[in-house]
């Protein structure tokens, strides 16, 4: 079933126009704050699978 295009991008842009006013700046620190600790754990998280995974197979 094909999609219409201009319905969803009117619908993603209104959705978006909607959100937007009830942003409030520290809700934007908020979330780029948890989103790089996010970032850190999961690059973290990672290296340390990275480096059990080595060992265990030595």
């Amino acid at each position: 079933m094909p999609s219409n295009n201009p319905t969803l991008i009117g619908t993603v842009g209104g959705t978006f126009l909607s959100i937007v006013p009830n942003l409030e700046s520290e809700d934007i620190v908020k979330t780029i704050i948890l989103a790089a600790v996010g970032a850190i754990v999961s690059f973290t998280i990672s290296l340390l699978l990275k480096s059990l995974n080595k060992k265990h197979k030595k």
